[in-house]
């Protein structure tokens, strides 16, 4: 587990870039905190580092969006809405994760379904009203990967 201080929207925009450039097609990314705390901000950091130009809705009402990019599909995930996590595999979650990668909102709501092999981000209001802190904690080949990110982001 890596705990990274964020001062502001830019910084989580940094380490989104950090974690997009790690990433790769299967990979599974859960945004976890509060409403607010920046998990669709760091959604469209991300999808923006991995070379999308459009904009990038909270998909909320939509429950996913799906982006086409020159390096490989991201499916982003918001299941703030859903009740039974099985209703996930109606939104062609099973595809997103052998296919794509899966950026996921509310990634409790999902329960057992959620892989073990995911990349957990925990977005926490800080004092600074601006500020984060980003608790990651890696499962999978994650682990590997995040001692990188975070030599990176804590300026190693």
């Amino acid at each position: 587990m890596v705990t990274i201080d964020l001062a502001d929207e830019s910084a989580t925009a940094k380490l989104a870039a950090r974690i997009a450039a790690a990433s790769r097609p299967g990979d599974i990314i859960a945004l976890k905190g509060e409403l607010g705390a920046g998990k669709t901000s760091f959604a469209r950091a991300f999808i923006g580092a991995r070379g999308g130009d459009e904009a990038v809705p909270s998909p909320t009402f939509t429950l996913v969006q799906l982006y086409d990019l020159p390096h490989g599909a991201v499916w982003h995930f918001d299941l703030y809405r859903i009740r039974d996590p099985k209703d996930a595999w109606e939104l062609g979650i099973e595809d997103a994760f052998s296919e794509g990668i899966s950026l996921i909102e509310w990634p409790e709501r999902l329960g057992s379904l959620l892989p073990a092999r995911h990349l957990l981000i925990e977005l926490d209001f800080a004092p600074a009203p601006d500020a984060r802190r980003a608790t990651l904690s890696a499962g999978g080949d994650w682990v590997e990967r995040l001692t990188l990110i975070a030599a990176e982001a804590l300026g190693g």
